[in-house]
């Protein structure tokens, strides 16, 4: 019989399934073998009781959990992605269970290590159990860990109706690994009023902030000649394309950064003589600074274009996401409820700020504000992928007194009927 709780049970469940998303496909979701997962998690819910749980025309999952308290309380919505990065496969993955860990190196499979040189948060777990990789693979904890926990904690309140929650929506996405999380949730089918993510990586951690992030597209264009004949004629726009990239600075790229530091990076470069186009990602905790980094672009790309007599170069700007602390500032409660409820599992609970993107970042400016909770695993989209199994049972505990806190305070709040 197996000694490891149902979430950790969960997961190993959950992780046999190849559920790789694809940022080239067009298709919604990206690609068909997420849904078998989430078919699953439909059956499963029913099988919670959650009965009006659906698999919906976009490849979100959604569910109801209705309230067992009398007063009026926000309805919640809790929310993972069952997706794993297209940065490593996530095909036949074999989770290895290491159980009391010894605070040393852990054998993945074959030449390969996890370290606490390589991952410092290691030495915080000693004597847990660490479920990792084999090295052949990612382990797909982002995010089957969140929806591990949030599975768990809906199985607890349906078996124990002591525990007093108001309604809970649950949404498990598709395709959040590459940007489109949030467009296959319908915010106004959630219905909820506040929402968490549950994709968080560190215990204790509540996450209030993303960068604002924008894309950026150098188009250098230059004067294509025949080789043989192309003295004094010939603009090489690849040539003019690679001095752009040499003159950003250094200190301002994502290896010399951390912390609140934002950077600049070029991510792909695509072309030819004629026409070279660099892709770049820019990234930034407030907005000033973002538009410090456009006018950074903009000044290196007329640089380069100087560089070389006859080039062309043009510079454009998309907007991906903005901070979510913006929104999130003006409800402090849905962030301070969570930091309590991470003080009420027995955690130190700590405010921090994600240096990448979620889709709480979205989901808060589509009307939901939506910051996000740990998990407890790390090293996401890589073979070096890890979690603690007593860390993800911190994090049911968590949600457990989340759904909590939000009853009791929203029956402070309530207004007494008069007599």
């Amino acid at each position: 019989m197996s000694t490891l709780p149902a979430v950790a049970e969960r997961l190993l469940r959950y992780v046999r399934y190849d559920t790789q998303s694809d940022e080239s496909s067009n298709s919604v979701p990206s690609t068909l073998k997420q849904l078998e997962l989430s078919r699953l998690l439909v059956q499963e819910l029913q099988q919670l009781g959650l009965a009006d749980a659906e698999l919906d025309a976009r490849g979100c999952v959604m569910a109801t959990l209705p309230g067992n308290v009398a007063h009026p309380v926000p309805i919640i919505a809790l929310m993972a992605h069952v997706d794993t990065s297209p940065e490593l496969t996530g095909a036949n993955v074999q989770p290895q269970v290491h159980a009391a860990y010894d605070g040393g190196p852990l054998r993945l499979g074959g030449e390969y290590l996890l370290t606490p040189e390589q991952c410092p948060e290691l030495r915080d777990h000693v004597g847990h159990t660490i479920i990792t990789t084999d090295g052949s693979t990612l382990l797909g904890a982002d995010d089957k860990a969140g929806i591990a926990e949030i599975m768990t904690l809906l199985e607890r309140l349906a078996r124990d109706p002591k525990i007093p929650h108001g309604t809970l929506r649950v949404a498990f996405s598709c395709d959040e690994e590459i940007g489109r999380g949030a467009d296959r949730v319908d915010v106004r089918k959630l219905g909820a009023q506040y929402g968490y993510t549950v994709d968080g990586e560190t215990w204790g951690q509540v996450e209030n902030e993303t960068f604002c992030a924008d894309s950026a597209h150098v188009t250098c264009k230059g004067v294509n000649v025949h080789p043989g004949y192309a003295k004094d004629k010939l603009v090489n726009a690849l040539k003019v394309a690679a001095r752009f990239v040499e003159l950003l600075p250094r200190a301002e790229s994502p290896e010399a950064t951390s912390g609140r530091h934002g950077y600049v990076h070029p991510v792909a470069v695509k072309g030819g003589v004629e026409e070279a186009v660099v892709k770049l990602i820019l990234r930034h905790f407030e907005l000033d600074g973002l538009e410090a980094q456009h006018r950074l672009v903009a000044e290196v790309a007329e640089k380069a274009q100087a560089a070389f007599p006859g080039a062309r170069v043009f510079v454009s700007f998309e907007e991906s996401y903005r901070n979510m602390r913006y929104v999130l500032d003006h409800h402090p409660d849905v962030v301070q409820h969570a930091l309590d409820a991470v003080r009420r599992a027995g955690l130190q609970p700590e405010l921090h700020a994600i240096r990448g993107g979620t889709d709480g970042a979205r989901l808060s400016y589509m009307g939901l504000p939506t910051p996000n909770i740990f998990t407890g695993a790390h090293m996401f989209h890589s073979r070096y992928e890890w979690v603690a199994v007593e860390a993800m049972e911190a994090a049911v505990e968590t949600l457990v007194q989340l759904v909590q806190i939000w009853v009791e305070r929203s029956a402070v709040e309530a207004p007494v009927a008069p007599r």
